[in-house]
């Protein structure tokens, strides 16, 4: 079985409020490209540049992956351990970058993360759990979407996988 790997010119860095405008378009087209595995912003598409330029670069500790001056992903986290969004463009999925970013997260947050995911969006569901997250709670859609959706928890070795409730983002 052969793995497709990420090209070696993807890189890695802080998001910046520079970066807001190609980060709205990136975030809009992330999830735009997921549907039906996640669904639409419920939100308009003029909403998404104010969302990212006051709450995720203002709130959230970002980053974003680069290629051929492209963002391409980008991951969003917020203390004290919260994995708010990760997002990869189709074409850069399969390639290791949904593994780098969150590496960069549980780099940043040592102690462990939690995380909101689609329960519908059976391939992040994958995706956590192979990189040791554990689905904790189940909801019946309780989010801006009214979509089911699953928390899940990420410790280091050792830890226990127990905690109070959290922010529902995804």
């Amino acid at each position: 079985m052969s793995t497709r790997t990420e090209p070696a010119r993807t890189s890695l860095r802080r998001g910046t409020p520079a970066d807001a405008e190609d980060l709205a378009e990136l975030f809009w087209e992330a999830r735009r490209e997921s549907v039906p595995h996640i669904p639409m912003i419920v939100h308009p598409r003029e909403s998404v540049l104010p969302f990212v330029e006051h709450v995720l670069l203002a709130e959230f500790e970002v980053w974003v992956a680069e290629s051929g001056g492209r963002l391409v992903g980008f991951l969003a986290v917020v203390a004290p351990d919260v994995l708010g969004h990760l997002y990869l463009r189709a074409d850069h999925t399969g390639h290791g970058l949904g593994m780098r970013l969150l590496d960069v997260a549980k780099q940043r947050f040592p102690e462990g993360l939690q995380l909101w995911a689609f329960e519908s969006n059976t391939d992040a569901l994958r995706f956590y759990e192979r990189h040791g997250f554990v689905p904790v709670e189940h909801t019946d859609g309780d989010n801006e979407e009214g979509a089911p959706d699953v928390r899940m928890v990420w410790r280091p070795r050792g830890r226990s996988s127990r905690r109070s409730t959290a922010a529902s983002t995804h």
